[in-house]
């Protein structure tokens, strides 16, 4: 099963545990995290359900290709979901 990884820093604000959640997207294994969690969906999707600015999501070391649905399938029983906020400035 598909294991969801948050960053130490996303849970100093909102209960977000590594978890185990099914789906054939990041979408779908996201959504069976916010149901355990609905705080945390405010804090890595916007209103519309994208993915904020503010945030990335990697899927097998990959960055996530569709912010908007996230739709990118997830094929492999041992995937890993790794969402953290993006650093900006300079």
């Amino acid at each position: 099963m598909p294991t969801v990884i948050f960053t130490s820093n996303l849970r100093r604000h909102v209960n977000c545990p590594t978890t185990q959640a099914e789906g054939e997207t990041v979408a779908e294994a996201l959504e069976k995290v916010f149901e355990k969690e609905p705080l945390l969906r405010g804090y890595v999707l916007d209103e519309q359900g994208a993915l904020r600015k503010h945030m990335v999501i990697f899927l097998n070391g990959d960055a996530l290709k569709d912010r908007i649905r996230l739709s990118d399938p997830v094929t492999r029983q041992d995937s890993e979901i790794f969402v953290m906020q993006a650093l900006s400035g300079g």
